[in-house]
């Protein structure tokens, strides 16, 4: 997806929540100074179908679904990307904007595999501090303001969301997913309204694709649709 696709829907989010342009800016540029141009082939999912992890309280109960032999490409959100490989499963990708663990993106980029660090007006600070602990040959470089330099938009404002965005962008051929509850009740307001959005743009992105997200079964009449 490109920013000119993205830019209107990213308007609406800032409107909605009160956040500044400027500062999804000045974490962007920090970024991009500390990352390096990803190297997008080596994350060829062109057909594939890909598992996309969320971290909600129902993930370990839904792991079962990533046994699924039609499952090539295995996606995780924050501490998704801990469950998942405690549960004995290889990760592909971690999508983080390095509010819970950190650590474990370090690890993983160490191990070689990629993670999406994202940079926001909230996170300056989480960036400064972990971004350069990470091995830069695996780490893409994420916003959600205009692309820049190394940092991309492919869209996306949640974690989750975002990696079901990437995974689109990657040339999936198919969306599955696991540990996803847009009513989740161990969340705050703010968490609780940005799954509201995340509902809006997995929505938004099934149309694009013409495909159907099971995750949103029985939900569509009450999503309120984006152009």
């Amino acid at each position: 997806m490109d920013f000119t696709t993205w830019e209107p829907v990213y308007g609406r989010i800032l409107d909605d929540f009160g956040f500044d342009r400027t500062g999804d800016e000045r974490a962007r540029d920090a970024l991009a100074d500390l990352v390096a141009p990803f190297d997008r082939d080596r994350l060829d999912w062109a057909g594939a179908t890909v598992a996309v992890c969320g971290a909600a309280p129902t993930l370990d109960d839904e792991l079962d679904r990533l046994d699924d032999p039609e499952v090539d490409v295995v996606v995780a959100a924050s501490t998704a990307a801990d469950a998942v490989q405690d549960a004995g499963f290889d990760l592909d990708l971690m999508v983080t904007d390095l509010d819970k663990n950190p650590e474990t993106a370090v690890e993983l980029t160490e191990s070689g595999v990629p993670v999406a660090a994202h940079a926001h007006g909230d996170n300056l600070p989480a960036v400064r501090e972990w971004v350069p602990r990470f091995d830069t040959d695996h780490v893409l470089g994420t916003t959600q303001a205009a692309p820049v330099g190394p940092v991309v938009n492919w869209g996306g404002f949640t974690d989750g969301d975002r990696a079901a965005f990437i995974a689109d962008e990657l040339g999936a051929d198919r969306l599955v997913f696991a540990g996803w509850d847009f009513d989740d009740p161990t969340v705050d307001p703010m968490k609780a309204r940005k799954l509201r959005w995340a509902e809006r743009l997995l929505r938004w992105l099934e149309r694009r694709r013409g495909e159907r997200f099971s995750v949103l079964d029985g939900r569509r009449d009450g999503i309120d649709p984006l152009p």
